[in-house]
């Protein structure tokens, strides 16, 4: 049996994942998880990470990879700063591209949310809309 992925979707889908799991050899491994974030709601997160960036609310000068960070921690990812070779600080620990659609949605609620009590600008129309 070669790798098989199953989205589920209805009964019939949860029957073939059920067979698959019945028929599978020893040591297979079973993975279950939520569907992970469209590349649309990928690429709104950047465009409002980067709004964020060169608005620069409260004073603070982050590139939007340190925004991702600060806002994965604010919402109780697990993230820290290491200090890079150059003595800049860099972000490490919880991937965004592992954020299930529902994780997702709320992280971009999240910044949305700062970002219009900070007055950012948002290149996209509705940063609420899409967000899956």
């Amino acid at each position: 049996m070669t790798g098989q992925t199953v989205i589920i979707r209805g009964p019939s889908h949860r029957a073939l994942a059920h067979k698959l799991v019945d028929c599978a050899p020893p040591d297979a491994v079973v993975n279950v998880r939520e569907k992970r974030r469209s590349l649309e709601a990928n690429a709104r997160f950047w465009a409002m990470l980067s709004d964020i960036s060169r608005a620069k609310p409260d004073g603070r000068k982050h590139t939007p990879e340190v925004w991702k960070a600060l806002f994965m921690n604010a919402l109780g990812y697990e993230t820290r700063f290491e200090m890079g070779l150059n003595g800049e600080p860099f972000p490490v620990g919880f991937r965004s591209s592992r954020l299930s659609v529902r994780q997702m949605a709320d992280l971009i609620t999240f910044i949305a949310e700062y970002g219009d009590r900070h007055g950012v600008n948002w290149s996209e129309p509705n940063p609420y809309e899409g967000a899956q």
